[in-house]
């Protein structure tokens, strides 16, 4: 037996966990999890009132993809992050009458459900669905966990437990290990939630703080943008009339070596005015597109366009050894630079190189721009405004990757803004960014708070808690 592990299980126990006969199922670790939750508390999430629903089979529905607001957002793995369901410039939207017409295979989400991954190396990824907004349809890869008839159970603590690292344990545990591990609803429902009561209301007051610091966040950084507008006195909307046009072969193709007719529209031109500047990206910025070779094993932190949120921030990285890095992972980045998605249908996806990724890894998708006569928050919004989006827009080309050049990225128009007016956009970007940080510590404190009081007591989890909000101000 030496190396070798060996539980002894009675046939009776076997019976109740539903008949499991995996042996990983009854590994020690295993069983010292299951033995330290049901410690504290010995009802199920079923015996809780909790419910739960996913989609099932469904025709394919990419067509109808759009970016849409006004839609439904809809949720595949890659929206739950930090515990959270984000919707990001990667999410794509449904029309609600899709919806209805599949309306027994798509099941739909609302604020405060939980969605739990239920396969792959994904699995178990779970996220608090937000008030964003006011409904979410799902993919198949994902469960729905109903909140609205819990008893006795706050829906946030229900979730801070679900994403702390018992909770995730015992999601794994509970995976079915049949072919590729996958969670059913059957077993979720099954699984046992500690009985820690005065900690519940914490962790939703918790929860409410962080949303509230997100909102300020989220505000600043809107305040940068219509800073930026105000100066530029942008107008990106699509211009009335008949959108016919007529050029010259020298003064079309003969320059810009494009025949395409979307290329001369004359919003372009009316955008290009709109600018007022004889200033390009090239004369404005510097493009670091030289290729870096990652050491086999060295580990760093990689960037890829999934990794990029709505305001310019940057979330749920990996960390890889150079040796298993995607060939595209080519640039190396610094504090202070920009990073400009090339893909169209992505351009959205800009974020700025803080601290914390100084020396990471980004795709070659991503053009990694600085400059010394715009500072790097104000680069970060022009690069994201309406104007410059349709200027790279129209620069995009290709027929399998339709992207924008480096030609095309460092001839298109940049305008220089005055010092005083970036210096009150860089205010705003920056505390924007630091109390999107905050909030997410909020959400780290909930999931700790909740370990703390399984490993130790419920009070020394209300003391560190309380140690650690000492400071926290909305």
């Amino acid at each position: 037996m030496d190396g070798l592990e060996c539980s002894e299980i009675c046939l009776r126990q076997i019976k109740s966990e539903g008949c499991r006969i995996d042996a990983e199922y009854y590994s020690k670790q295993n069983l010292r999890l299951q033995k330290i939750v049901d410690s504290v508390g010995n009802k199920t999430i079923s015996e809780y009132g909790g419910k739960l629903d996913c989609s099932a089979f469904y025709p394919s529905i990419t067509k109808y993809y759009s970016d849409d607001r006004g839609n439904v957002p809809f949720i595949r793995v890659n929206e739950i992050e930090n515990g959270l369901v984000s919707i990001t410039s990667n999410t794509v939207f449904l029309p609600l009458s899709l919806l209805k017409e599949n309306s027994k295979t798509i099941a739909l989400a609302y604020p405060g459900d939980i969605i739990i991954a239920k396969g792959g190396n994904t699995l178990a990824k779970v996220g608090l669905v937000t008030d964003e907004f006011p409904t979410y349809a799902t993919c198949r890869d994902v469960i729905i966990l109903r909140t609205p008839e819990l008893q006795g159970l706050n829906k946030y603590y229900l979730w801070a437990f679900l994403h702390s690292a018992y909770g995730q344990g015992i999601l794994w545990r509970s995976a079915s290990q049949t072919g590729q591990p996958h969670l059913t609803l059957s077993a979720i429902t099954k699984i046992n939630v500690p009985d820690i009561k005065a900690l519940q209301q914490e962790i939703e007051n918790l929860y409410m703080c962080s949303v509230s610091i997100k909102n300020t966040s989220n505000q600043l950084y809107a305040d940068a943008e219509n800073i930026l507008s105000t100066i530029l006195k942008q107008s990106a909307e699509v211009l009335d009339g008949i959108v016919i046009t007529e050029r010259l072969i020298s003064k079309s193709f003969g320059i810009t070596g494009r025949l395409d007719a979307e290329y001369y529209q004359p919003k372009y031109e009316h955008y290009t005015a709109a600018l007022h500047t004889e200033d390009t990206v090239s004369s404005l910025c510097k493009i670091n597109d030289k290729n870096f070779i990652p050491e086999e094993s060295t580990k760093y932190k990689y960037i890829e366009l999934a990794n990029v949120g709505k305001y310019g921030d940057i979330f749920g990285i990996k960390i890889q050894t150079g040796e298993n890095l995607p060939s595209r992972a080519r640039r190396q980045v610094k504090t202070g630079q920009v990073i400009v998605s090339s893909v169209e249908g992505s351009l959205q996806s800009c974020a700025l190189i803080t601290e914390e990724f100084d020396g990471a890894i980004c795709s070659t998708g991503f053009y990694v721009v600085e400059s010394d006569s715009i500072n790097s928050e104000t680069l970060l919004v022009l690069f994201k405004s309406g104007l410059i989006q349709s200027l790279m827009k129209q620069r995009c080309s290709g027929t399998i990757l339709t992207a924008i050049t480096k030609d095309e990225f460092s001839s298109m128009p940049l305008p220089n803004i005055d010092n005083s007016v970036q210096t009150m956009i860089a205010s705003k970007v920056q505390k924007s960014f630091a109390l999107r940080k905050k909030s997410e510590q909020m959400i780290k404190y909930a999931k700790r708070a909740v370990e703390m009081a399984i490993d130790q007591s419920e009070d020394v989890a209300m003391d560190w808690l309380k140690n650690k909000l000492s400071d926290v101000e909305v």
